[in-house]
């Protein structure tokens, strides 16, 4: 989603100016081994979601190793062929510029001769850097303020090779009407009820079918989405729960407007991730009950510590009860929203795109005769 951001907000602005091409790294050149690897790293991510000890165990092992070793454990080690082809598919592209939201394909660019090297800038969406998207870029790019401190303390980085700049939203965000009356009616929910919009990434694995059994219990006005992504499981699940009095309820498996929903929400509760952003962007506090390992912990403790618009409550009764008391008392979850809604101009990619753009025409001042 950051790709997409930072890619339609540069062709936008800069796109008759030079060419623009968006990658799809490892799968693009039908080459199986690219292929696989990509699976893998989504293998590891539904792993870590599903033993969250895991992928604790996972962001020590990285601290413990350090860059270099992580990221060599992690290419070449575990998919040497991958790696060699992701390298030469880096070669065939003959970049001036490669822009990263990934430390792998950052890797990749990086492990071109000196002579045939781009470039390289990358952008963490996480709130801080771990030790796989520490590897070697000519510039870093991050946007939460904890983790940019916390970075600068390393000699590695400094002002000139690491930036800190807004959140990589998805551009579609800034398009979305943000009355929930407005938006409720249009998408055939309770106007009047408190909304609340369950996920847990795009696999679906968490606490989202307690959490659903819990609200379905209230006897309060409530609007339940769930959006169960690839858990077909978890979706035929809760086709097979039924509305009640009081609660309306709503599952989905993948939703092309999520964003909507997002909108005409009143809080989101689930998993960590960057979904938060997407909450904070439209006002809306979250209440986070999963984490899968520390990147998530970190992505969490950001916007509960530094924007102020975020619970972590582990307990699905207690989550529950959270809800309830916001639903039913709106001074309660006012301080969140207030705090959500100050954040609102950390948001966007445009400052990004010209960032990118002072970049190409300091490194190519004959761009500027165009």
């Amino acid at each position: 989603m950051p790709m997409k951001s930072i890619d339609r907000a540069f062709r936008a602005k800069y796109g008759d100016k030079v060419e623009v091409v968006s990658s799809k790294f490892y799968t693009e050149t039908n080459d199986s081994n690219l292929i696989k690897y990509e699976k893998m790293i989504s293998r590891q991510v539904r792993l870590y979601n599903r033993a969250p000890l895991i992928g604790h165990l996972g962001s020590l092992a990285s601290a413990v190793f350090g860059v270099r070793l992580s990221t060599f454990a992690c290419m070449k080690l575990m998919s040497p062929i991958a790696c060699k082809k992701g390298i030469e598919h880096m070669r065939e592209l003959k970049p001036d510029i490669v822009f990263s939201t990934h430390w792998a394909s950052n890797y990749c660019a990086e492990k071109l001769s000196k002579e045939e090297k781009p470039y390289t800038v990358m952008y963490c969406p996480d709130a801080q850097l771990n030790e796989l998207f520490e590897y070697p870029c000519d510039l870093m790019l991050i946007s939460m303020p904890y983790g940019y401190e916390k970075a600068l303390r390393k000699k590695r980085y400094n002002i000139h090779n690491f930036k800190m700049v807004p959140f990589l939203i998805r551009n579609e965000a800034f398009e979305i009407d943000t009355d929930k009356k407005r938006l409720r009616k249009k998408l055939g929910l309770p106007e009047d009820n408190f909304t609340v919009v369950l996920a847990e990434g795009g696999y679906g694995i968490g606490k989202m079918d307690k959490m659903t059994r819990e609200l379905l219990k209230e006897k309060i006005p409530l609007t339940v989405i769930a959006v169960c992504g690839t858990n077909k499981k978890l979706y035929d699940r809760m086709k097979e729960y039924k509305s009640t009095e009081y609660v309306k309820f709503q599952p989905f498996s993948f939703v092309e407007n999520i964003l909507e929903y997002e909108a005409a929400a009143d809080v989101f509760c689930g998993k960590s991730g960057n979904i938060l952003a997407e909450s904070t962007f439209f006002g809306n506090p979250s209440i986070v009950t999963h984490c899968a390992n520390l990147i998530e912990h970190n992505i969490a403790d950001h916007y509960m510590n530094t924007v102020g618009c975020t619970i972590k409550q582990f307990n699905v009764k207690k989550a529950v009860a959270l809800i309830r008391d916001f639903a039913r008392d709106e001074s309660l979850i006012k301080p969140y929203r207030d705090a959500a809604v100050s954040y609102h101009g950390n948001f966007g990619a445009e400052k990004t795109a010209d960032l990118l753009w002072e970049i190409i025409k300091e490194k190519y001042p004959e761009i500027n005769d165009r």
